[in-house]
């Protein structure tokens, strides 16, 4: 099982060092520790920095800040079923 606050704390933890605003995924790659292969594990959930982007598609481009950001990231992967929790 996901546990939601572990992995929005690893995003935000991993995407908070990005010169905000941003206006595409290659402005967090500068901020990541180890580059697109950053991973982020939680539970059943494992997913590096590069596969995330492919998931999430476009996003919703300029973020102003890191919780705008992971917001979204968090909101959109569990419009996919990514993350398995009981609320």
């Amino acid at each position: 099982m996901v546990d939601r606050q572990d992995l929005r704390e690893q995003f935000t933890e991993a995407f908070e060092g990005a010169d905000y605003p941003i206006s595409s995924p290659m402005d967090l790659v500068p901020a990541l520790p180890n580059g697109p292969g950053t991973k982020f594990e939680s539970g059943d959930f494992s997913m590096t920095a590069m596969e995330l982007n492919t998931k999430l598609g476009s996003g919703n481009f300029p973020y102003d800040n890191v919780d705008a950001f992971v917001d979204d990231i968090m909101e959109q992967l569990d419009e996919q079923d990514l993350l398995y929790s009981s609320r």
